[in-house]
């Protein structure tokens, strides 16, 4: 994975809760579909919950 991925991933990570998602040795696609996950994870959690 790219640094800007790393640092993005393992901001995300701790975030969202999830330290764990976070691995030094992902390819870029693995790591690209944790941020994925991450950031719809987020978005889900910052909504009010009158949308769910």
């Amino acid at each position: 994975m790219r640094a800007d991925q790393a640092a993005l991933l393992c901001r995300l990570a701790i975030n969202a809760y999830e330290p764990d998602a976070f691995r030094p040795h992902l390819t870029q696609a693995e790591a690209a579909r944790r941020i994925a996950m991450l950031q719809a994870k987020l978005k889900f959690m910052d909504e009010p919950p009158h949308t769910l």
